[in-house]
């Protein structure tokens, strides 16, 4: 009789007899290690995980109603307010937005309600919710009556430089300018910053831990959402308005600056920056900087990931610290503010919702348990997940990490893989029968 393990991975135990030769491996490099890392990284991706944990199982249900059993197993906490805010922010833009029309805007809302309600679009679209709102929210704010809108503080930024600096560190680093510093301070802030999120967000997808990826998507536009109403309420203005009208009275009616960029577009004979920041809807959002918080809040994420490297994250932020201030899009008090509540945000995520670092894992599917948080418990005890057969329509879907999703105790891995392996209908041992038939 054939155990529970061969019929799931029957490819698995015919390996020993496969001979790997030089022509098998044409077209890969001959790195030192990448043959070994490729061929653990493709057996990761046919197998999917290890037969004692679904923790990277994706969902692959169109079922809605599989979203409301999950709602009625959803045990409601205080972090569940995020959606109450989220909808409020969404009904704000939508009625005070001009274009595009009702039309266009009932067909995206429609879209945005429908893929939370299909499973398998549920769990990348209610994680990339804050980071919707928030792009959705930094659009509408052209659209926001001046006469609702506070005064802009001209003076207050760069008083604060010389108080803390005893000068304007961006006129300082953008006095001398030529095509090869264009460019190098062009790269992170016109282009790496756009990619930069796609590029993390997929590292962390593979490398980290279930769950790691949602918590990231939701710190991240999270952190947009608060830079943002900040700098809605306390709008100042950038140091190239001070080189353009010096300390001169500004108001919404007029029009941003490319700064620095329209060298970029000069250079390779383009307008693409020049008619972007032109119109751009926050024209006086200078303080915090979102370009240094983005930069940061990245870092401090993969850095989590691979602390061998976080020198180089790390390094990455002080480019686009020193870009920003080249450009003259920004004073370095901004960066300072962006940065710091990149890092707020960070270190709420880690002690709340992110899986803590396994040394010996290093693909996601190699995870068999998580524990969640900071701290480590005396007694060596671990925090397993309680699936019920699906990570991902449980509680932890829902919110960012709730605490409801973890179980704490003395049991060991072992033991509560077996059990997840061996009991019920619902686990993958009680699957493996229908699915080797099926095949």
């Amino acid at each position: 009789m054939k155990s529970p393990r061969s019929k799931l991975f029957p490819a698995m135990l015919d390996t020993h007899s496969t001979t790997f030769t030089k022509q098998n491996l044409m077209g890969w490099p001959s790195m030192p290690g990448f043959n070994r890392m490729r061929r653990k990284f493709g057996s990761r991706m046919r197998s999917g995980q290890s037969p004692g944990s679904n923790l990277a199982t994706l969902q692959t249900s169109w079922d809605p109603s599989d979203t409301l059993r999950s709602l009625r197993a959803h045990k409601w906490s205080f972090w569940d307010g995020q959606y109450l805010i989220l909808a409020i922010f969404g009904i704000f833009c939508l009625s005070i937005i001009e274009h595009p029309g009702p039309l266009v805007k009932t067909l995206i809302s429609t879209l945005l309600i429908l893929s939370l309600i299909l499973p398998v679009t549920r769990q990348f679209f209610l994680p990339f919710l804050p980071i919707a709102s928030w792009l959705v929210l930094f659009y509408s704010c052209r659209f926001i009556p001046a006469e609702y809108r506070p005064p802009i503080w001209v003076r207050v930024l760069p008083a604060l430089e010389n108080i803390i600096y005893g000068a304007n560190l961006s006129n300082i680093l953008s006095k001398n300018t030529n095509a090869f510093l264009d460019v190098l301070a062009w790269l992170p802030y016109g282009i790496i910053h756009f990619a930069a999120p796609f590029i993390c967000s997929i590292v962390l997808f593979i490398f980290a831990a279930p769950g790691t990826l949602p918590v990231f998507s939701r710190s991240f536009g999270y952190m947009n959402i608060i830079g943002v109403l900040i700098q809605i309420l306390f709008p100042c203005a950038p140091p190239w308005y001070e080189n353009l009208y010096g300390l001169a009275p500004a108001n919404y009616s007029m029009s941003g600056s490319p700064a620095g960029l329209a060298r970029i577009d000069h250079l390779f004979g383009v307008d693409l920056y020049t008619s972007t920041f032109t119109a751009s809807p926050m024209v006086f959002g200078a303080m915090p900087s979102l370009h240094a918080g983005s930069a940061t809040i990245e870092a401090l994420f993969l850095s989590h990931v691979f602390p061998r490297g976080k020198w180089i994250f790390y390094g990455y932020t002080l480019w686009i610290w020193w870009a920003t201030l080249y450009l003259q899009h920004h004073y370095a008090v901004d960066l300072i503010a962006g940065s710091f509540l990149a890092a707020a945000t960070f270190y709420v995520a880690k002690t709340k919702f992110l899986a803590r670092l396994q040394p010996d894992k290093e693909f996601r599917w190699d995870y068999d348990f998580l524990e969640i948080g900071n701290s480590y418990s005396h007694n060596y005890s671990y925090a397993l997940n309680d699936f019920d057969g699906d990570y991902h329509s449980e509680d932890d879907e829902w919110t960012m990490g709730s605490s409801s999703s973890i179980s704490s105790g003395s049991r060991s891995p072992i033991e509560d893989t077996q059990s997840v392996w061996e009991s019920g209908s619902e686990t993958l041992a009680g699957q493996s029968d229908t699915e080797t038939m099926d095949v």
